[in-house]
């Protein structure tokens, strides 16, 4: 029988169209408040878990049991639980950093936990990250202010995606083996063991563990449309868990045979992220909901039943099997297939207890045979940039639904979000602070802002360029000053960016501009910003989601790239420029 005669309501809806005239149904107070509320909810319900305040960290209640002890922290975006706050419990994690729905927590809020940590005395931190470009740079940033601090940090990164043959440059990406990860080092640390032979240790483990999802339907962040539009009847092998489409698009087939596919794809040894495994090895096998498919598709009964006979009858020894929801993509149809290879020390790290609400309670018998800067007094200057701030927000309110439409073709589709939560915050602040005179000092208040509240790898590199960018412009603003402040910020995020380049390059000409040339210029670099947007479509990303992507599945402009243009424009024409 067809794994299709099983799955939620969902496909039977009369067409994928349907699915994606509307955003999906979901039982929430607010949009912009259903994190907080799921974080407060998970405290509420726990006598072990605590929120720190003022961020989206929760952590173990008793931290003081960690003190001489290394404490361990991930996190992540919302939107895949009960990762990451699940796993929080002796044995395994000390805390949690959760960001916006699919977006990386922000760095002032990982730096907040190693702190807290920190303070409760432990011997080191290790921090385990999901190989994504968002995280990596806010969790890396977050550690070198840590160092800084001298809390002594290290990180992890999983990579543990085997969708793709030939990884991009960014690398494979983090998926649910990553919660493999949590419950060995969580043994390891509870056990005393020092920071530097845990992070051996899971460095080596990771290299043998490996995830492949197969989706039956998208996703879709609260607020917005499905992440990308599957037909009913079809299946998608090798998504991401935010969405991204995948690397094969199938008709869905019976439970047996997609778990053949899957574990086939897996561990072919043409492919650069393969899984090695040969007849005689042990593993551990999780069978992870991926948010929507029924307890009877994910239970023993079917996908587990068919994941375990088919390794059996290719000489692997299944010795232990998780199977049930550990790492989610909101409402998605869809299964995961991770697993571990295993000897004994593995499996004593696995089976070690752990007190996280979600980690199963398995059997450990074998299964074959489980801030804010202070403001200065305004100025003429002050009022030109608040115009410019206002006209930036306003644009970019505007283009919310265009930006994430152009997303969904490459990523999750909340690049308009993104960006509007800046416009707000910035909206936010305008009325009651003064815009300082000095444009160094705007810009470095801003840099906190988007820090702050912006979220993901978008918040990270828009805080990078504006930081660098201010350095040149405390002690003077004139063009200038503003065209090698454009070209430091660039320089300091270390890629260019397809419009900010050719951009930034035509500022240049500032330096050298007659007086009264200025307007030109700047209208010149907007065209030419606008110019490189739409070029985008001719390019291959090699950082960021988009990365992970097939090139045939993105012939729209980077969405990045379009505000970035738009951003531009709208400080042209609050100057005076014309539309």
């Amino acid at each position: 029988m067809s794994l299709l005669c099983y799955v939620s309501p969902l496909l039977r809806l009369s067409s994928a169209t349907s699915l994606l005239s509307q955003p999906q149904q979901k039982l929430l107070n607010s949009v912009d408040r259903c994190v907080d509320e799921a974080l407060e909810g998970i405290v509420s319900s726990s006598g072990c878990l605590s929120l720190l305040r003022g961020h989206r960290v929760v952590v173990r209640a008793d931290l003081e049991a960690l003190k001489g002890r290394v404490a361990l922290l991930s996190g992540g975006g919302s939107g895949h639980e009960p990762a990451h706050a699940g796993y929080i419990g002796s044995g395994m994690l000390s805390a949690a950093v959760a960001g916006g729905v699919f977006a990386s927590p922000p760095p002032a809020s990982v730096l907040a936990a190693i702190l807290s940590l920190r303070d409760a005395g432990v011997s080191g931190v290790l921090l385990i990250v999901k190989n994504y470009t968002g995280d990596r740079l806010n969790f890396g940033l977050a550690a070198e202010q840590a160092r800084n601090r001298g809390v002594a940090v290290e990180m992890v990164i999983v990579a543990d995606d085997c969708a793709f043959d030939q990884p991009s440059k960014a690398g494979r990406r983090g998926l649910c083996g990553t919660v493999f990860v949590h419950k060995l080092a969580g043994a390891l640390a509870e056990e005393g063991c020092p920071l530097d032979e845990i992070v051996s240790k899971v460095t080596e483990a990771v290299k043998g563990i490996g995830t492949l999802g197969v989706s039956l339907s998208p996703c879709s962040v609260p607020g917005c449309l499905p992440s990308f539009d599957l037909p009913a009847g079809e299946m998608e092998l090798g998504l991401g868990i935010h969405g991204e489409p995948g690397i094969k698009r199938s008709k869905v087939t019976s439970a047996d045979e997609v778990v053949k596919t899957m574990v086939d794809h897996m561990t072919n040894p043409a492919s650069q992220s393969h899984l090695s495994l040969k007849s005689g090895d042990s593993v551990v096998l999780c069978v992870n909901n991926l948010g929507a498919l029924s307890c009877l598709e994910i239970s023993i009964s079917v996908v587990t039943r068919s994941a375990i006979r088919y390794l059996e009858g290719r000489g692997v020894r299944v010795a232990r099997v998780m199977s049930g929801a550990f790492m989610t993509s909101l409402e998605m149809a869809g299964v995961s297939l991770s697993m571990m290879r295993a000897d004994q020390e593995i499996l004593r790290l696995f089976d070690a207890r752990t007190t996280a609400s979600a980690w199963p309670n398995l059997s450990t018998v074998c299964i074959s045979g489980k801030t804010y800067l202070g403001s200065n007094p305004g100025s003429p200057l002050s009022d030109v940039m608040r115009k410019a701030l206002e006209a930036v927000c306003s644009s970019l309110l505007q283009r919310q639904e265009e930006l994430n439409s152009l997303d969904r073709a490459s990523g999750d589709g909340d690049c308009g979000n993104t960006h509007a939560q800046a416009a707000k915050a910035i909206q936010e602040w305008l009325p009651s602070h003064i815009v300082p005179g000095c444009p160094g000092q705007l810009l470095s208040t801003l840099a906190g802002l988007v820090q702050e509240r912006m979220g993901g790898s978008s918040g990270a590199l828009y805080s990078l360029f504006l930081t660098a960018a201010a350095a040149l412009l405390k002690d003077r603003s004139d063009p200038a000053a503003w065209a090698n402040a454009m070209h430091a910020g660039t320089d300091a995020m270390r890629w260019c960016l397809d419009a900010l380049c050719p951009a930034v390059e035509e500022l240049g000409r500032l330096t050298t501009a007659p007086p009264g040339g200025h307007m030109a210029i700047l209208q010149a670099a907007v065209e030419k910003a606008e110019l490189g947007a739409e070029s985008t479509r001719d390019l291959t990303a090699r950082a960021g989601r988009a990365s992970y992507i097939a090139t045939v599945h993105v012939t729209l402009p980077d969405p990045g790239a379009v505000a970035i243009a738009a951003i531009l424009r709208a400080v042209f024409e609050a100057l005076g420029g014309q539309k």
